[in-house]
């Protein structure tokens, strides 16, 4: 039976049970899934040729082996296999590969294979996502055959574009515009056309990373300009429904009197509001003040599928227990292995996590999947281990960011140091040493990348124009060397790089007063304020 028959026979509590009855088990009841599951994907993966080429000849008997034999993994383990699509080597036979970035500069793409029951699973789960969303308490939800989606996500073959699938098996959801043609749009073309049928449909459901969603809510502001185009207005106007066209105009009014612009919330009236990515704590208070419903976080990627859901309270993730099986690597056990990759970090279950501490999550992809004890790269804290206001008695978190060796900004780029020296050498800079950091403007707290630099001596000529023309330079090799970097400017108008030139000696200074050698990728932000700080002390005088 489909979701929608289930709807139409007005079964919502069993619908609710068998979406988000996971909120209601208690932590024995979480791991007896894990351990179940696990222990069916242990028989698939360590009998694959995949499986067997990480194992190298040894065979784990049960979890706890299984968690000690089994390295913990990154892409590289797998890329010779998956990039090649050897199905052959596989746990089970992949429907459908999705596809993402990899490493800007080095790897241009990296791929996953979806089994049949991994499909199952993401389809239950984006469900419960949509469900969720529309709750304001347990047990309620407004979901219809015929609700209206605004199609604000990448098409296949990037996980979002399952989405789309998985609804229409299900029920009858209208995407805004319809997904045969979204696929053959520019992003801005989908968004014009989006809001566009919005404006005589109305819209339901809207969904997007929540730099694109902030970005597309904006576009609602065009309609209020115009005043001195009266045909364009018309134009509008008559293209909306009759109930819309009293909201359009409504709202017009309203906002004229008001002296503001027009925000979507004066015409539409969500029923549910969807945000992924990274970063969307930059965005979430402005979304809300747009839409008037604050989103709810999903946590979806590439290889991992959709995992994790905030409730109506919106107060953390919980993560689905069929998707993965779930290990968590202590921050310090973290940053343990960047100092030393030969340390192996001890892990810990989801019936074993702490309050208030980080973690880096590694998973294993049940139902078939390729990835085992795999660091996909994000990291979360852990919020507490029941909730009153949810009624739930298992661990939630929230989402922090990537790893200290990645900078994502937005959601769109994965810039490595590997991507910063690739730029540095391309651009021809005689650049002696350098760091980058992740920081947020005072304005809006939005994400840039903040590259601090100290040239060699021979190329230091005028400090306020050498900035200028690095800045410049540095932004046209990063463009040409991560495609995902050149959309943040064309897709949403963010110029993601700023320049700090340091004195020359001032790395050097550094290290000889605190015996600290920086990371080049996310070192500590006070080491970095130290270090300004000195540097400006190093000819005997200080500068602001």
């Amino acid at each position: 039976m489909t979701f929608e028959e289930k709807l139409k026979n007005q079964e919502y509590d069993r619908i609710w049970q068998e979406y988000c009855g996971f909120l209601e088990l208690d932590m024995d009841a979480y791991m007896g899934i894990q351990n179940r599951l696990l222990e069916e994907q242990m028989r698939l993966w360590c009998s694959s040729p995949l499986g067997k080429k990480i194992l190298k000849g040894r065979v784990p008997g049960n979890i706890q082996e299984f968690r000690q034999i089994v390295p913990l993994t990154t892409y590289e383990d797998y890329a010779d296999v998956l990039l090649l699509k050897r199905e052959d080597m596989l746990p089970d036979k992949p429907i459908i590969w999705i596809q993402t970035t990899w490493e800007g500069g080095k790897h241009p793409i990296k791929v996953a294979p979806y089994t049949k029951g991994m499909l199952q699973t993401y389809k239950n789960n984006v469900l419960t996502c949509m469900l969720l969303s529309t709750s304001t308490e347990k047990g309620k939800f407004d979901v219809e055959a015929g609700d209206t989606f605004l199609y604000a996500l990448a098409p296949l073959p990037y996980t979002t574009g399952l989405i789309p699938l998985a609804l229409t098996d299900e029920v009858n959801i209208e995407f805004l515009p319809p997904v045969s043609e979204a696929v053959n749009m520019t992003f801005s073309e989908r968004n014009k056309r989006g809001f566009k049928m919005g404006l005589s449909k109305g819209i339901d459901f809207f969904f997007g990373l929540g730099s694109v969603a902030y970005y597309v809510s904006l576009s609602v502001a065009a309609l209020s300009e115009g005043s001195q185009k009266g045909s364009s207005v018309l134009k509008k106007i008559c293209s909306m429904s009759p109930s819309m066209m009293a909201k359009y105009l409504k709202a017009k009014r309203e906002c004229k009197r008001e002296n503001r612009p027009l925000k979507p919330k004066d015409i539409f009236r969500l029923k549910g509001f969807l945000c992924a990515g990274t970063d969307n704590h930059c965005y979430k208070d402005d979304l809300e003040d747009l839409w008037g419903v604050r989103p709810v976080e999903v946590f979806s990627g590439t290889e991992p599928s959709c995992i994790g859901t905030e409730t109506w309270n919106r107060n953390g993730l919980y993560f689905f227990p069929d998707a993965c099986f779930y290990e968590f690597i202590p921050e310090e056990e973290m940053y343990k292995n960047m100092e030393d990759k030969s340390y192996t970090p001890r892990t810990v279950c989801m019936d074993e996590v702490v309050p208030g501490e980080v973690y880096e999550i590694a998973l294993t992809v049940l139902k078939g999947g390729a990835f085992a004890r795999y660091r996909v790269g994000d990291m979360y804290r852990c919020l507490g281990l029941t909730s009153k206001e949810d009624e739930t008695r298992i661990p939630r978190f929230e989402y922090i960011d990537r790893i200290p060796s990645i900078i994502d900004i937005a959601g769109f780029t994965r810039i490595s140091e590997n991507s910063i020296k690739n730029v540095i050498e391309l651009s021809g800079v005689e650049v002696e040493n350098w760091v980058a950091l992740k920081e947020f403007t005072q304005d809006k707290g939005r994400p840039f990348l903040h590259l601090y630099v100290e040239l060699s001596p021979s190329a230091v000529v005028n400090r306020a124009v050498s900035r200028e023309l690095l800045k410049e330079q540095l932004t046209i090799y990063f463009k040409y060397v991560d495609q995902d970097y050149q959309d943040l400017k064309r897709i949403l108008g963010m110029d993601p790089l700023e320049v700090t030139i340091l004195r020359c000696g001032t790395f050097a200074a550094f290290r000889r007063q605190t015996g600290k050698v920086l990371r080049h990728v996310t070192p500590s932000v006070h080491d970095v304020q130290e270090m300004v700080k000195l540097q400006g002390t190093l000819d005997g005088r200080r500068t602001y």
